[in-house]
């Protein structure tokens, strides 16, 4: 096996001698009703120890059963990702010793996994196996302090939860690009259904393999892993003090040290947990209780019968069909809810039909950015009607972007689906570009005299003062383009 497990792209930052490499271990807790090996149900937040049985408790005699809706959701994974299925996989016993293990063991997959290979977007995966999560160690600490010692307990209600292991090839060089990557599977995952993806809960865990080599060079350097992060930006902090932590150890003349590593996002620092096993360390052998998992082409025609649309492939119908700009498609794909409002707007037909990509802009820029933070458009009050038609006004010119600004506004507040009520009702429509606008240019050259000079020279930035002055005398009803020209024109510039 690679000493290395897998990884997507950026810079280790530092003195520029040296490149991080970095692959990623991602845990998806599967949607599925019950656990992995026996008929428990998942439930998150139940009081602890409550949905257990002697199969996940690992009682002496019970015997597991896999569970076949885990595996239909890891071959929809798998061909997600474009792995090659294997025809016949096996699970393992993958030995250690934890309080949260009460076999002793864990049951995984191990040199016959489910899938092997694939990509996505630009980090290609190394494999993707099917496995149970352990049990939940609660450290009471000096709270939960029992005749003088501090307390730890276990909560086994997880214990067992069928989770699906997505191993990266190390291609990812930066502890943004990895945060980026990783949005992207969550997005993927959740538009498949395969899970709630829900980081807060748990559902998607992930763990970081981080080496650092010089640039340029095709050897790994030795790597150390962060264990269990669970938030995008905890995920990017750890990463780079990480690296920073390496980058000194190796500027001191030091060696790193192969070890699985703690971040604590509060105090911002790195703690050992334990030397890193390799896989001899596990004693890996084939589970006993187990048949292995034969693929047909019934189980894979039920797979790809219940994948939906993929996120990369939205984005690039998005592109074909609507002429948009990559970046924008990517956003509406890359975030379902964004995508499904934008394609609610669309389907619409409002009328005046709005330009696809002006609506695009509208709606990741001026409707995300007053709404309140996380809050989803569908959440709204304003409605894919109204604002596909109030971009369509905009784009015919009847009304301006400063003043569409502040119909959108009134949308949010009060909601509604007719813009041009709004526009009519509160004079907002755009004016023309008659003598009543060029006089208010004038007026606003006259008060301006420092600016409409540094025009005249050719310094094009110094017209702000004066559009400004118009657009607050017009309550942005002026057309900015027609009033540049005007005062371009009143200059001789």
């Amino acid at each position: 096996m690679s000493d290395h497990k897998p990884g997507g792209v950026a810079d280790a930052g530092g003195d520029g001698e040296l490149e991080a490499v970095i692959g990623l271990e991602i845990h998806v807790q599967l949607a599925t009703r019950t656990k992995m090996f026996c008929g428990c149900e998942l439930s998150f937040g139940e009081p602890p120890n409550t949905r257990t049985c002697p199969v996940c408790l690992g009682l002496p005699g019970s015997l597991p059963v896999a569970n076949a809706r885990a595996v239909h959701l890891g071959l929809m994974i798998g061909l997600a990702l474009g792995s090659e299925l294997a025809p016949r996989s096996i699970f393992h016993r993958k030995n250690y010793f934890y309080p949260d293990l009460p076999k002793g063991y864990q049951i995984t997959q191990y040199d016959e996994p489910l899938c092997r290979g694939g990509e996505l977007g630009d980090v290609r995966i190394h494999r993707v196996h099917l496995e149970e999560d352990a049990a939940k160690l609660i450290h009471a600490g000096a709270s939960g302090r029992i005749h003088g010692s501090d307390t730890s307990f276990v909560d086994f209600n997880r214990g067992g939860t069928p989770l699906a292991e997505i191993v990266t090839e190390p291609d990812l060089r930066a502890p943004e690009q990895a945060s980026e990557w990783l949005k992207l599977l969550r997005t993927t995952l959740r538009q498949l259904g395969v899970s709630d993806v829900n980081m807060e809960e748990g559902s998607l865990r992930c763990d970081a393999n981080i080496s650092l080599r010089p640039r340029g060079s095709e050897t790994l350097g030795v790597k150390t892993e962060l264990k269990n992060m669970n938030s995008f930006r905890f995920i990017e902090r750890g990463i780079r003090a990480e690296i920073a932590r390496q980058e000194e150890i190796l500027a001191g003349g030091g060696q790193v040290v192969q070890e699985t590593l703690h971040f604590d996002p509060a105090s911002g620092s790195i703690t050992s947990l334990r030397s890193k096993e390799e896989a001899h360390d596990y004693r890996y052998f084939p589970e006993p209780d187990l048949v292995p998992v034969a693929i047909d082409d019934g189980m894979l025609a039920a797979a790809r019968a219940d994948m939906s649309e993929l996120p990369a492939d939205r984005a690039e119908r998005l592109q074909r069909e609507l002429g948009l700009s990559v970046d924008s498609a990517q956003v509406l794909a890359f975030r379902t809810e964004l995508g499904d409002y934008f394609e609610a707007a669309v389907a619409a037909r409002a009328e005046p039909a709005p330009p696809a990509q002006g609506l695009a802009n509208w709606i990741a820029g001026d409707l995300v950015g007053r709404l309140p933070e996380g809050q989803d458009p569908s959440d709204s009050r304003v409605e894919p009607r109204a604002l596909a038609a109030l971009v369509g006004l905009v784009a015919e010119r009847r009304v301006s972007v400063g003043a569409a600004r502040q119909v959108l506004d009134r949308l949010i507040e009060g909601g509604g689906s007719e813009p041009l009520a709004i526009i009519e009702a509160e004079g907002l429509g755009a004016m023309d570009g008659g003598s009543e606008l060029a006089e208010i240019v004038a007026a606003a050259v006259a008060a301006n005299t420092d600016a409409a000079e540094r025009v005249r020279e050719g310094n094009a930035k110094a017209i702000g003062p004066i559009v400004g002055q118009v657009m607050r005398e017009t309550k942005g009803r002026a057309d900015g383009t027609e009033v540049a020209r005007l005062i371009h024109e009143q200059l001789g510039a």
